[in-house]
């Protein structure tokens, strides 16, 4: 699954000359959103992590599924 293309582009926001990513229609994509987590997990198992660290809101929606999935914790 290309991913790039599940991410929304929103031109001049939140002011003129930015491009914004918007990830929400990427996450409304169950398909979209198990394939990012996948992604996100698959070079770090087994490797004995034991916490993910998630950083502002797009860390909080991926962090703690990718920690789930590498079988630790979460901190927000």
């Amino acid at each position: 699954m290309d991913l790039k293309s599940q991410i929304r582009h929103v031109p001049d926001f939140p002011k003129p000359g930015i491009l914004f990513y918007d990830i929400t229609t990427l996450l409304r994509s169950p398909q979209g959103f198990a394939a990012t987590i996948e992604a996100l997990a698959t070079p770090y198992l087994g490797q004995g992590i034991e916490a993910v660290i998630g950083i502002e809101s797009r860390g909080f929606i991926l962090g703690a599924p990718v920690a789930e999935r590498l079988g630790a914790g979460f901190i927000p």
